[in-house]
Protein backbone atom coordinates (compact mmCIF):
# COMPACT_ATOMS: atom_id res chain seq x y z
CA UNK A 1 0.00 0.00 0.00
CA UNK A 2 1.16 3.23 -0.87
CA UNK A 3 2.37 5.35 2.53
CA UNK A 4 1.12 8.40 0.82
CA UNK A 5 -2.27 7.13 0.65
CA UNK A 6 -2.71 7.10 4.49
CA UNK A 7 -4.41 10.64 4.91
CA UNK A 8 -6.73 9.61 2.07
CA UNK A 9 -7.66 6.50 3.15
CA UNK A 10 -8.31 8.01 6.68
CA UNK A 11 -10.24 10.78 4.97
CA UNK A 12 -12.29 8.12 3.28
CA UNK A 13 -13.20 6.05 6.37
CA UNK A 14 -14.39 8.84 7.97
CA UNK A 15 -16.48 10.03 5.22
CA UNK A 16 -17.89 6.47 5.19
CA UNK A 17 -18.37 6.35 8.79
CA UNK A 18 -20.59 9.61 8.56
CA UNK A 19 -22.72 8.37 5.85
CA UNK A 20 -23.19 5.06 7.66
CA UNK A 21 -24.39 6.38 10.80
CA UNK A 22 -26.61 8.87 8.77
CA UNK A 23 -28.19 5.62 7.43
CA UNK A 24 -28.57 3.76 10.97
CA UNK A 25 -30.32 7.01 11.88
CA UNK A 26 -32.31 7.40 9.45
CA UNK A 27 -33.47 3.75 9.34
CA UNK A 28 -33.65 3.93 13.16
CA UNK A 29 -36.09 6.62 12.52
CA UNK A 30 -38.22 4.35 10.32
CA UNK A 31 -38.95 2.25 13.14
CA UNK A 32 -37.60 -1.08 12.12
CA UNK A 33 -35.98 -3.17 14.11
CA UNK A 34 -31.99 -4.19 14.67
CA UNK A 35 -32.22 -6.99 13.14
CA UNK A 36 -33.66 -5.65 9.59
CA UNK A 37 -31.42 -2.53 10.16
CA UNK A 38 -28.07 -5.15 10.18
CA UNK A 39 -29.13 -6.75 6.93
CA UNK A 40 -30.35 -3.53 5.23
CA UNK A 41 -28.06 -3.56 2.16
CA UNK A 42 -26.69 0.04 2.17
CA UNK A 43 -25.96 -0.60 5.79
CA UNK A 44 -23.72 -3.97 4.95
CA UNK A 45 -21.79 -2.41 1.82
CA UNK A 46 -20.76 0.83 4.44
CA UNK A 47 -19.73 -1.59 6.69
CA UNK A 48 -17.66 -3.23 4.15
CA UNK A 49 -16.15 -0.47 3.12
CA UNK A 50 -15.48 0.42 6.43
CA UNK A 51 -13.82 -2.69 6.90
CA UNK A 52 -12.05 -2.42 3.48
CA UNK A 53 -10.36 1.10 5.05
CA UNK A 54 -9.12 -0.37 8.33
CA UNK A 55 -7.46 -3.21 6.26
CA UNK A 56 -6.00 -0.42 4.12
CA UNK A 57 -4.62 1.48 7.29
CA UNK A 58 -3.54 -2.08 8.80
CA UNK A 59 -1.46 -2.12 5.79
CA UNK A 60 0.12 0.94 5.84
CA UNK A 61 0.93 0.80 9.64
CA UNK A 62 2.70 -2.48 8.85
CA UNK A 63 4.85 -1.29 6.17
CA UNK A 64 5.61 2.12 8.18
CA UNK A 65 6.56 -0.27 10.75
CA UNK A 66 9.14 -2.59 8.40
CA UNK A 67 10.64 0.48 7.28
CA UNK A 68 11.52 2.26 10.50
CA UNK A 69 12.94 -1.43 11.39
CA UNK A 70 14.50 -1.31 8.23
CA UNK A 71 15.77 1.96 8.74
CA UNK A 72 17.23 1.04 12.56
CA UNK A 73 18.84 -1.99 11.73
CA UNK A 74 20.65 0.39 8.94
CA UNK A 75 21.49 2.63 11.52
CA UNK A 76 23.04 -0.16 13.53
CA UNK A 77 24.91 -1.68 10.63
CA UNK A 78 26.49 1.65 9.74
CA UNK A 79 27.52 1.95 14.10
CA UNK A 80 29.05 -1.26 14.33
CA UNK A 81 31.06 -0.92 10.68
CA UNK A 82 32.35 2.59 12.22
CA UNK A 83 33.12 0.99 15.12
CA UNK A 84 35.01 -1.49 13.51
CA UNK A 85 37.09 0.69 11.25
CA UNK A 86 38.27 2.07 14.92
CA UNK A 87 38.89 -0.97 16.27
CA UNK A 88 41.70 -1.74 14.17
CA UNK A 89 43.39 1.20 14.78
CA UNK A 90 43.21 0.97 18.30
CA UNK A 91 44.35 -2.62 17.72
CA UNK A 92 46.99 -2.31 15.65
CA UNK A 93 48.95 -0.07 17.81
CA UNK A 94 48.53 -2.18 20.88
CA UNK A 95 49.24 -5.36 18.52
CA UNK A 96 52.79 -4.12 17.32
CA UNK A 97 54.95 -4.84 20.47
CA UNK A 98 53.15 -8.06 21.04
CA UNK A 99 53.67 -9.44 17.33
CA UNK A 100 57.32 -9.03 17.57
CA UNK A 101 57.28 -11.25 21.47
CA UNK A 102 54.77 -13.59 19.41
CA UNK A 103 57.44 -13.95 16.28
CA UNK A 104 60.58 -14.73 19.31
CA UNK A 105 58.20 -17.40 20.80
CA UNK A 106 57.87 -18.84 16.76
CA UNK A 107 61.26 -19.18 15.82
CA UNK A 108 61.67 -20.98 19.67
CA UNK A 109 58.80 -22.85 18.80
CA UNK A 110 59.77 -23.71 15.30
CA UNK A 111 63.44 -24.41 15.71
CA UNK A 112 62.63 -27.01 18.28
CA UNK A 113 60.01 -29.20 16.23
CA UNK A 114 62.76 -29.10 12.93
CA UNK A 115 65.61 -30.77 14.83
CA UNK A 116 62.69 -33.17 16.36
CA UNK A 117 60.51 -34.65 13.76
CA UNK A 118 61.42 -33.18 10.61
CA UNK A 119 64.78 -33.93 10.41
CA UNK A 120 64.80 -36.81 8.08
CA UNK A 121 62.91 -34.37 5.22
CA UNK A 122 65.44 -31.71 5.67
CA UNK A 123 68.82 -33.42 5.01
CA UNK A 124 67.17 -34.59 1.44
CA UNK A 125 66.32 -31.11 0.92
CA UNK A 126 69.79 -30.13 1.64
CA UNK A 127 71.59 -33.00 -0.67
CA UNK A 128 69.32 -32.39 -3.72
CA UNK A 129 70.43 -28.48 -3.22
CA UNK A 130 74.22 -29.99 -2.85
CA UNK A 131 73.69 -32.20 -6.16
CA UNK A 132 72.50 -29.29 -8.45
CA UNK A 133 75.13 -26.94 -7.51
CA UNK A 134 77.55 -29.80 -8.65
CA UNK A 135 76.08 -30.56 -11.70
CA UNK A 136 75.84 -26.63 -12.70
CA UNK A 137 79.75 -26.98 -11.48
CA UNK A 138 80.58 -30.04 -14.08
CA UNK A 139 78.60 -28.38 -16.71
CA UNK A 140 80.34 -24.96 -16.61
CA UNK A 141 84.12 -26.97 -16.89
CA UNK A 142 82.99 -29.08 -19.92
CA UNK A 143 81.81 -26.00 -21.58
CA UNK A 144 84.66 -23.77 -20.21
CA UNK A 145 87.50 -26.93 -20.98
Amino acid sequence: MNLKAKVYVENQKKRIGEKLNARLALLKEKGLKEDVIQKDAGVRQLKAQVRKMDYRLASIAAQEKLNQERAQAKMERLAAEKAAKEKPKEEAAKKEPEKKEKKAKKEKSEKLPMSEGKSESKPQGKKEKKERPEKAEKKTEKAGG
